[in-house]
């Protein structure tokens, strides 16, 4: 048998094996049991619109305080591990090692009730709020790493051309170098964000009012009061709804950066 015979054999044993397992799985099913637990329309009609108003506003309004503070946070860090002063190395590099090889749960953990108690500290905005600091002070580890990256990419003929038109390094970093990085690092940032969007579902251990509620706290509660899983369908399709367009933005961006090379 040819080789291009023996592909086209493959591709149809392959093809023939996924038709039977779907088969299998649609035949199997409880399709009833499915759309009456995960389904269910009347359940599906009480999450809203608190879904929409309470929940999925919260999840965007902490991912764009969470992201914002650990952008500012993880480019003081990346300044600061390229830094000529050592003991700013060390300090960015140990700060980065610790928090990106701790779980954001522990550290969200930690920062909700270990940290109150132990220094008699009251976050601003109380439990969410304390939550929130811990997601800045993670996402800082992991953006600060990202940017470092995206420092380091830059040529240095443009440093050196900056430099030779009389600009003193700061002025070199802010207005050469580090433009040029945001461009470079768009894609990760991006992913970044939709990672973080995720994130916010474990901001439910530190305990949220009615209406700090998260779009996963409130997906538990409310599967709590229905004895029905269909809120944790609606709040993964507007988990989708949020991230879809932004891991669609990432691979265009990546597209984008190709060409450009």
């Amino acid at each position: 048998m040819k080789p291009s015979a023996r592909r086209r054999l493959f591709r149809g044993v392959l093809y023939a094996v996924f038709v039977i397992v779907l088969a299998a799985v649609l035949f199997a099913a409880d399709w009833e049991a499915i759309q009456t637990n995960f389904f269910n329309p009347e359940v599906a009609a009480a999450t809203f619109p608190d879904v929409i108003v309470v929940a999925a506003k919260n999840t965007i309004i902490y991912t764009a305080i969470a992201f914002v503070g650990g952008l500012v946070l993880g480019l003081i860090l990346a300044l600061m591990k390229l830094s000529p002063v050592a003991p700013y190395r060390w300090v960015a590099t140990a700060y980065v090692e610790l928090f990106r090889g701790l779980p954001a749960l522990l550290v969200i953990f930690g920062f909700a009730f270990a940290v109150p108690i132990a220094f008699d500290w009251r976050p601003p905005g109380g439990s969410a709020g304390a939550g929130l600091i811990a997601l800045i002070i993670v996402s800082g580890a992991y953006i600060a790493e990202t940017l470092r990256a995206g420092i380091e990419a830059v040529p240095a003929g443009q440093r050196e051309a900056a430099r030779s038109l009389g600009m003193n390094p700061s002025w070199t970093m802010v207005s050469v170098v580090l433009p040029q990085a945001f461009r470079i690092v768009t894609p990760p940032l991006t992913n970044e964000l939709v990672i973080l969007i995720k994130d916010t579902s474990l901001l439910f251990i530190a305990g949220m009012a009615l209406n700090e509620r998260e779009l996963t706290t409130f997906a538990r509660d409310s599967v709590s009061q229905s004895a029905n899983a269909t809120p944790l369908v609606i709040a993964a399709l507007m988990y989708l709804i949020i991230t879809l367009p932004l891991t669609q933005l990432v691979a265009r961006l990546e597209r984008h950066n190709k060409r450009g090379r």
